[in-house]
């Protein structure tokens, strides 16, 4: 069980309605929290406590795995929550705000352990930060920490900007900066089916794998994020965090402990090995920048970038990213990791392919037949599982081979009831374990990294390519594939035609 007060400030905010309300009831749900915790929620709008357990309730009914009614169990959850209005620039507000958190301690017997949550603008976690140091928030007998949400800065002097204003109050360790990709199942498995089955370790190489692609997929357009993302743009908003830290996942090599720090540690160092680009022909051999046109999605035609609501008309942010990206160490040195990330596609999925060197021409079997490579398939999003594509005899022919997928399908047994990730890295938070939360060299050397492409596309606007809304992007990104003898592999897993075989649990 773990005892906390969760202080959430941007409480009346999107975040904390879809999900960290229903982040808290399913840890309640499950005995992961128990009796002795307390919410406040802290925004500037006014709200009456039962004002605030009304919109938590209706949260959790439209957000959050488990069903809710307004019995004895959910008004013994919902009198641990309680609301206060904060002007984040007032500290007499805040050591009011301390009082209050001094009181709900002491009623709920926490033990002066406090979890400051701040689902609000970057710029203002600094500012925040002191608050809560000269509000007297930090002086208990309990822990402190502060989980905050990307963006960690909108580039690398940004970020050590605001990194310099919050460790002037927090330690690191105390710090835990949230990648909700982290937390997602499937991602944390990556590190189990490596390191846990003995078939996979003496292959994870460059004599042995020949690829690896990384796709984050989305199918809505910027929608009411289009003043932010205007300034954003696909590498700040999914490249700099979400696409490199599944790179690191797939590249790391195994920690000595089972320590958060020796697993950080290990991300870190694949960080380092990343092949820099030295200059502006680099970065446009080896990326693509696309922004969406108007086009048909699913039937119903959707307007391009440029033309959706509080975009610039002559943008040249883009949409679409996709690179390709080196890991220069002893195992990895060669072997090409493909990422890709962009809005408005077909198929909304998050999917890491593992493609392996085929088996030599003219040899056997590949003298009469053309084999397909091996897949393995990490599926994150939306459905969870892994997939194993292999060549076998098609049953009944005369030596025909035709792929065939060995697919264990998480989401077919449970359902898709699995914990949300914002429930793992809540929980996490509170208990100490920072393993999925992003340490400060990681988000410094992904800045470093981003920060080279960037600065190119600045000086080279001309190399923005346009893809109609509800195609895979640009050619170009075919084509950067296409130059080492490779293509984007089908994002759902499953070729047309492919015999698929199905683990269950028995």
């Amino acid at each position: 069980m773990t005892n906390t007060v969760f202080l959430l400030f941007g409480a009346t905010g999107d975040l904390a309605r879809r999900k960290l309300y229903p982040a808290i009831y399913s840890l309640y749900r499950e005995r992961k929290l128990g009796d002795r915790f307390a919410v406040i929620g802290l925004a500037r709008r006014p709200r009456t406590n039962d004002q605030f357990r009304e919109d938590v309730l209706e949260s959790i009914k439209e957000f959050a795995r488990y069903n809710v009614t307004r019995d004895e169990q959910w008004e013994s959850f919902a009198e641990h929550f309680e609301y206060m209005s904060l002007d984040i620039n007032d500290v007499e507000g805040f050591k009011e705000l301390s009082r209050a958190t001094q009181r709900l301690d002491k009623k709920f017997d926490v033990g002066g352990n406090r979890l400051f949550y701040l689902a609000l603008a970057p710029e203002l976690f600094g500012n925040v930060s002191h608050n809560l140091k000269a509000g007297g928030l930090l002086e208990t007998s309990g822990w402190t920490r502060l989980v905050i949400e990307k963006p960690f800065g909108y580039d690398l002097p940004s970020a050590e900007k605001l990194n310099a204003e919050i460790r002037e109050v927090f330690e690191e360790q105390d710090v835990y900066r949230i990648d909700h990709y982290l937390g997602k199942e499937m991602v944390q498995n990556i590190n189990v089916l490596r390191f846990a089955n003995a078939i996979f370790e003496p292959l994870w190489n460059n004599k042995y794998i020949s690829n690896i692609q990384i796709t984050l997929s989305e199918t809505v357009g910027v929608e009411e994020r289009g003043g932010y993302y205007d300034h954003s743009g696909a590498l700040r908003d999914m490249g700099q965090n979400h696409m490199l830290q599944m790179l690191a996942m797939m590249a790391m090599e195994p920690p000595s402990r089972l320590s958060p720090e020796d697993i950080r540690d290990e991300k870190v160092k694949v960080f380092r090995s990343l092949r820099w680009f030295q200059d502006s022909a680099e970065v446009r051999a080896n990326t693509v920048r696309g922004q969406y046109t108007a086009g048909n999605m699913k039937g119903k035609q959707v307007p391009g970038y440029r033309q959706e609501e509080s975009v610039d008309q002559q943008s040249t942010t883009e949409t679409y990213f996709a690179a390709r990206v080196f890991v220069d160490n002893f195992r990895w040195a060669g072997v090409p990791f493909y990422i890709r990330t962009g809005k408005r596609l077909p198929v909304k999925t998050t999917e890491v392919v593992v493609e392996f060197k085929n088996v030599p021409n003219n040899v056997y079997l590949s003298k009469k037949h053309k084999l397909e490579p091996n897949l393995l398939v990490f599926r994150v999003n939306p459905m969870e599982g892994i997939y194993f594509k292999m060549n076998a005899k098609q049953p009944g022919s005369d030596g025909a081979i035709v792929p065939v997928a060995m697919d264990f399908c998480q989401s077919c047994q449970v359902g898709l009831n699995t914990p949300e990730a914002y429930e793992r890295l809540l929980h996490d938070a509170a208990r100490g374990d920072s393993t999925y939360f992003t340490r400060w060299d990681e988000v410094a050397l992904a800045w470093q990294y981003v920060d080279k492409i960037a600065a190119a596309w600045r000086e080279d606007s001309d190399n923005l390519h346009s893809y109609p809304a509800g195609t895979w992007g640009p050619e170009a990104a075919q084509q950067l594939l296409a130059e080492d003898g490779f293509r984007w592999w089908p994002v759902n897993g499953q070729d047309e035609g492919e015999v698929t075989w199905e683990f269950t649990q028995r």
